[in-house]
């Protein structure tokens, strides 16, 4: 069962959506999410960044959907 899912079980992790859909470090994205860069300064994700986003969480969602159906 594991080896069925070995896909996911490395995806559901912050820092590896971070490096994996953009390319930066999990911290990158924990700063992100808290709206507080590394300097302590107000961030927010940019709307280019948003669409990103959003189409690595539907991408896991399609991945976790096709490894659910797989089981059997």
């Amino acid at each position: 069962m594991k080896a069925q899912m070995s896909d996911l079980l490395i995806s559901i992790s912050w820092s590896d959506l971070a490096k994996r859909y953009f390319g930066k470090s999990g911290s990158w994205l924990y700063h992100k999410l808290d709206g507080i860069d590394g300097n302590k300064k107000p961030t927010e994700f940019s709307e280019a960044e948003k669409l990103i986003l959003r189409g690595a969480l539907t991408d896991l969602a399609d991945r976790i959907r096709r490894a659910a159906d797989g089981i059997h």
